[in-house]
């Protein structure tokens, strides 16, 4: 058992063995059918907080004969499988974690230690197969190989780590991918490669470095969905394990989307919150709002009306093909957009390519990334959102067609448009302080049209009404009520019994007078 060379179980032991684990074994299963195939090849890029390193540690585990694992594999999903026994502990495993090589590097070189660290356990497991003088270590493994006919299988962690901590070192980057595609491109010992980090493989122009891998990101994980996060039923049962409120679970951490996985969830928060007992934001544990600010703050025509829009809970065509899959080469507001998906920040919906906040906890990064400054029309909004929301529930129309007016007045300032979507938008940033009581629905299917917008009250929201807001523009408020009634829009409120309040709110952009007005009206439902 080696660091590199076939590693111990030790990491896997420690998952196994901690008060939480989230069975995700299966993974192994769909690499097993990669092995020593065309597409044995790949690339799994997530933000951190995703389990990347676990995962390899579980592969590692499963893989490395430097350990026997089966009974750390007993009862876990793939036991099950029909490949399980025969890729058990089976293979010559080079773990490599570029961020430890990087640090350790110091004034050499990051391939040479690389190289120097994994060839001195190589000549201890091989050393009769190998000449005495110095050969580099592609030389080695192919020696190994034609030798012993035997293969490597490579798991290799945070393989980006040089494109994004050396992010204006050019030359550095290149000579580092050029390396890893001498290591493994076409080599006759590959049996696999399974390789994590936070950005797809780099490109320059329009070709990679390494494009024999098959990349599965934050944009299509494809046969990986199921193991990207945590799905609905593992976060159910963590709930009912832990007495916890599901529906807050939701609210905090659900919203990253998959073709066959429409709710994923991230599962270092999830964990958290189990283990804490209690909801709230732990991306700050591992990440600062000022790295999203730089972000936010770059001068790219329509970034910042894009960012509004989906704080105020729209989604975001996207053209994610153009990014360079770095963090420095920007030459649209896409690829700004498309590295946020890859860090998180974002989610992505494949079937309509547009990106959206996910979730509680993203939505208050970007609250403090705005709190910072260069924000200030946005933020007077979200601090006048709890006074609109008191005006609503005690149906003060008047109040509330007045904070209405001011919020939309400055949103649209940021908009740079003044319509129906700016009205809406302008509406769910004024409502901001709802969120934490309410899930809020954009454009909710009723069968007979959608809901503008409609605030369900959450089930530990006792008491609080669900709230259905119609938006008429150039039209009067009293004609949005009755549109709600018309097209019974509450009967789209499945499941939900209790006090609904209908709002109607009209804007006319050339009045005279107040441009916005607003009616309220009170069903109470059995």
């Amino acid at each position: 058992m080696g660091i590199y060379l076939n590693p111990g179980n030790d990491g896997f032991r420690e998952s196994v063995c901690s008060r939480i684990y989230v069975d995700k074994t299966g993974l192994a299963a769909c690499t097993n059918e990669l092995i020593n195939t065309e597409e044995k090849f790949v690339c799994v890029s997530r933000p951190r907080r995703f389990g990347k390193s676990m995962a390899l540690k579980m592969l590692a585990a499963y893989y490395s004969r430097g350990c026997d694992s089966r009974e750390l594999f007993q009862g876990r999903a793939i036991e099950r499988t029909d490949s399980f026994e025969a890729h058990l502990n089976k293979y010559d495993v080079i773990f490599l974690n570029m961020q430890q090589f990087l640090i350790g590097a110091k004034n050499q070189g990051i391939t040479d230690y690389l190289e120097q660290e994994v060839l001195e356990e190589l000549t201890e497991e091989y050393g009769e197969f190998l000449p005495q003088k110095n050969i580099g270590l592609v030389d080695s493994l192919k020696r190994i190989y034609t030798k012993t006919n035997k293969k490597f299988i490579f798991l290799i962690d945070e393989w980006d780590c040089v494109v994004r901590e050396r992010q204006n070192d050019e030359p550095l980057q290149k000579q580092y991918l050029d390396f890893l595609r001498f290591l493994l491109k076409d080599q006759p010992y590959i049996t696999l490669a399974y390789m994590t980090g936070i950005l797809p493989v780099k490109k320059y122009g329009h070709h990679s470095a390494l494009n024999m891998f098959w990349e599965y990101s934050m944009t299509d994980q494809n046969i990986f969905e199921e193991y990207t996060g945590f799905t609905e039923n593992e976060v159910k049962e963590l709930c009912e394990r832990f007495d916890m409120d599901f529906s807050k679970a939701s609210y905090w951490y659900d919203g990253y989307t998959f073709r066959n996985y429409r709710h994923m969830y991230n599962p270092r928060s999830v964990i958290a919150a189990m283990k804490c007992r209690n909801f709230s934001n732990y991306w700050t544990s591992t990440e600062t709002y000022e790295a999203l600010k730089i972000y936010m703050d770059m001068d790219f025509d329509g970034l910042r009306p894009d960012i509004v829009q989906m704080l105020g809970g729209g989604h975001i065509r996207v053209n994610t093909r153009s990014f360079q899959n770095d963090m420095r080469t920007f030459r649209t507001k896409d690829d700004v957009l498309t590295l946020l998906i890859h860090l998180g920040y974002l989610g992505y919906d494949a079937e309509t390519k547009t990106a959206f906040i996910p979730n509680k906890e993203i939505l208050e990064e970007f609250e403090n990334a705005m709190s910072v400054g260069g924000w200030t029309e946005i933020m007077h909004v979200l601090e006048a959102s709890e006074k609109l929301l008191e005006n609503t529930l005690s149906g003060n129309e008047k109040n509330v067609a007045e904070g209405l007016d001011s919020a939309h007045t400055e949103v649209a300032s940021v908009l740079t448009y003044n319509d129906e979507n700016s009205l809406a938008c302008a509406i769910s940033l004024a409502y901001y302080s709802a969120r934490k009581d309410y899930r809020m629905i954009r454009e909710l299917p009723t069968g007979r049209g959608f809901a503008d917008i409609v605030f369900l009250p959450l089930p530990s929201s006792v008491g609080k009404p669900a709230l259905i807001i119609e938006l008429k523009y150039d039209r009067s408020a009293a004609t949005a009520i009755q549109q709600i009634k018309t097209r019974q829009y509450t009967q789209a409120l499945e499941g939900y019994s209790g006090e609904i309040l209908l709002i109607g709110v009209s804007y006319k952009k050339d009045s005279k007078n107040k441009s916005h007005r607003c009616v309220i009206e009170r069903l109470h439902r059995p």
